[in-house]
């Protein structure tokens, strides 16, 4: 089983759903907004994948939050994350020990297999 996290409002997740949906396979969304990441579950998703893949840099609550001219170190990054995770890149995929992060479905394909 998949587990897909994002914002059910995001045009990235409808559509990841969407081709999830089209395939046939079976899914779990968890949408960050209602249910968001205790900070071990954030710290493991750090650990596996690494901040610089995880935050979206060119997102809106990325800009909202002036970050950009801030030189945070990967602990004041981290923080930031767990407060705001609508900062976090989607959709996050997770199958077994696999974690997929962004949308691509040439990369969907491969990881669904």
């Amino acid at each position: 089983m998949i587990q897909v996290y994002g914002i059910k409002n995001c045009n990235k997740i409808r559509d990841t759903r969407k081709w999830l949906e089209d395939k046939e396979i079976e899914f779990t969304f968890y949408d960050l907004k209602k249910e968001p990441l205790t900070r071990e579950e954030l710290e493991e998703f750090v650990h596996r994948i690494g901040l610089e893949v995880l935050v979206n840099k060119r997102g809106m609550k990325w800009r909202q939050l002036g970050l950009k001219d801030k030189n945070l170190n990967d602990d004041e990054l981290f923080e930031q994350l767990l407060e705001h995770q609508t900062m976090m890149k989607r959709p996050v995929l997770i199958k077994d020990e696999a974690i997929l992060v962004g949308y691509d479905e040439e990369a969907f394909e491969a990881f669904v297999e």
